[in-house]
C-alpha cells in the first residue's frame, strides 16, 4: 500500500478506450489524492471480467452495462451481486463491416453518412438479395451476449425490417480480436467500442456504417460494476473512489489533455496501440473507409451530460432488451432486481459534498429530448440530451409493460 492510502481497491479492466476514467484515475494519481492505492488488472475477455468480480479477485471492474444486470438475474455462471453507483460515459461503439459488405450495401443505396435508417435499409436490401441466391447468412460478431453491443445491434436492425435472430448469425468475439477476424474472413461486421472500429479502417479492411452515438444519442455503454458485498463492507472506500472517478471524467472531458490522455491509453498495459488510432473517439472525427470521413457530435462522452450518473431508466431500458430477445422472463421479481441494480443514492452520497451537479430524478423518459436541454438539479446546473432512438421511439420507464408489448409486436418476439 503506498504511503498515506487509507484504502486499497483492485479493479479490472478490456482494453477498451472507454476504460479511460478508470485508467486515468489510476494513473494520473486522482484516486491517490483520496487516499485509494488502486490496482488496475487488464483482461482479455468480458467473461474473464465477470468470473474475476463473482470470485472476488476484483472489487470492481470496468463493465458492459448490461453486464451487472445478467450477474443479478442469475444469468451468469457464478452468481454473484453487483451494483452500478458509476457510468463511465455515454456513446463510444460503432457497427464494422467487411469491403465486401460494404460494396453490396452501397449498391442498395447505402452512403458513407452513418445515417443509422439508410444504412439499415440497405444492409437489409443485401440480406434478402444473398438469401434469394441461397448464400449463408451474414456473420455479425459482439462482444458479450449481455452487452449494449448486442442489444443495439439487434434495435437498429429490427427498427430496419431485419430480424437478428433469423436473418443473421450473432457470435461473441472479444473486442480485441474483431478487426483481425474481420480481416481473416471469419465475420462479416460487427459492433464494439473504440478503438477497434477505426483499427480496422486504418488497416483498410472495414467500413464504419453507423454508430451507436446516432442509433440512440447520448445512450449509456460502459459503468463501475461493483461487488454489492465489498460495496456494504467498505462504503467510505466507495465514495472516495466514486470522488476520485468523478474528477478523472472532468479531466478526460478537458479536450486540453487529449494528448496526455491518448498517451496514457497507447501504453502497453492500457491499448497498446498509437495515439492517431485513438483521436477519433475523443475528436468524433472518424475516417469511415474508403476516403470518407465524418464528425460526430457526442460520439463519446465521459463527463459532460451526467454522463457518470447511473439512471435506472438505461437499466431498465437494457432489462427491456433482455426479455425482447428471450434473455430473461418479464416478471415483477426480475423488473424489481433490474431496478435495483443502478445506484444513482450512492453516486449522489458520494459527490455531494463537492457540491457539483446532480440530477433532480433517478430516472428520465429516454428518447424525449430533440435538443440539448437544462434540467432542474441539485449543485450546479445539468444539461441533458439530446437523447433520441433513431426511430423516434420513446421509452418511459414508468410504462415498462407496455414498451415489451409493443417490441412484441414489431420484430423481435423471442
Amino acid at each position: 500500500m503506498s504511503m498515506g492510502a487509507e484504502h486499497q481497491i483492485t479493479a479490472g479492466f478490456m482494453p477498451l478506450f472507454d476504460s479511460a476514467v478508470l485508467v486515468a484515475a489510476g494513473e494520473l494519481g486522482f484516486a491517490a489524492r483520496e487516499g485509494i492505492d488502486l490496482t488496475l488488472h487488464r483482461e482479455t475477455s468480458w467473461a474473464n471480467i465477470r468470473d474475476r468480480i463473482a470470485i472476488g479477485h476484483f472489487d470492481l471492474a470496468h463493465m458492459l452495462g448490461p453486464m451487472p444486470l445478467a450477474c443479478n438475474l442469475g444469468l451468469t455462471p457464478l452468481a454473484s451481486e453487483t451494483i452500478v453507483p458509476f457510468s463511465l460515459g455515454l456513446g463510444g461503439n460503432c457497427v464494422t463491416i467487411s469491403n465486401a459488405v460494404w460494396a453490396g450495401m452501397a449498391a442498395h443505396g447505402a452512403a458513407p453518412d452513418l445515417d443509422p435508417a439508410r444504412a439499415g435499409a440497405a444492409l437489409g436490401a443485401f440480406i434478402r438479395e444473398r438469401a434469394d441466391a441461397g448464400r449463408d447468412p451474414l456473420r455479425f460478431a459482439v462482444v458479450h451476449p449481455h452487452s449494449g453491443h448486442n442489444y443495439e445491434l439487434r434495435y437498429w436492425l429490427a427498427a430496419c425490417g431485419v430480424d437478428p435472430s433469423r436473418e443473421i448469425e450473432i457470435v461473441i468475439v472479444p473486442p480485441p480480436f474483431m478487426a483481425d477476424a474481420l480481416a481473416a474472413g471469419r465475420i462479416d461486421g460487427y459492433c464494439v467500442g473504440e478503438p477497434w472500429n477505426s483499427a480496422a479502417v486504418a488497416a483498410g479492411t472495414g467500413h464504419i456504417v453507423t454508430v451507436k452515438a446516432r442509433i440512440w444519442r447520448n445512450s449509456p455503454e460502459k459503468v463501475i460494476g461493483v461487488r454489492k458485498a465489498w460495496a456494504e463492507q467498505v462504503p467510505e472506500a466507495l465514495a472516495a473512489l466514486l470522488r476520485a472517478l468523478h474528477h478523472s471524467a472532468r479531466w478526460c472531458q478537458d479536450p486540453a489533455n487529449r494528448d496526455e490522455l491518448a498517451a496514457v491509453m497507447a501504453q502497453r498495459g492500457f491499448l497498446g496501440l498509437p495515439p492517431a488510432v485513438q483521436m477519433p473517439i475523443l475528436t468524433g472525427h472518424l475516417r469511415l473507409g474508403g476516403e470518407a470521413e465524418l464528425d460526430i457530435d457526442d460520439f463519446f462522452v465521459p463527463f459532460d451530460k451526467a454522463a457518470n450518473f447511473p439512471w435506472k431508466s438505461h437499466s431498465l431500458w437494457f432489462y427491456t432488451q433482455m426479455v425482447r430477445w428471450g434473455h430473461v422472463a418479464h416478471t415483477p421479481d426480475n423488473l424489481a432486481i433490474a431496478r435495483d441494480c443502478y445506484r444513482p443514492d450512492l453516486y449522489r452520497a458520494a459527490l455531494k459534498p463537492l457540491g457539483v451537479a446532480l440530477p433532480g430524478a433517478n430516472a428520465k423518459v429516454e428518447g424525449a429530448l430533440n435538443i440539448a436541454t437544462p434540467v432542474g438539479s441539485a449543485g450546479a446546473s445539468l444539461v441533458l440530451g439530446p437523447d433520441g432512438f433513431f426511430d423516434g421511439q420513446i421509452f418511459d420507464p414508468d410504462e415498462i409493460d407496455a414498451y415489451i408489448e409493443r417490441q412484441k409486436s414489431a420484430i423481435g418476439e423471442a
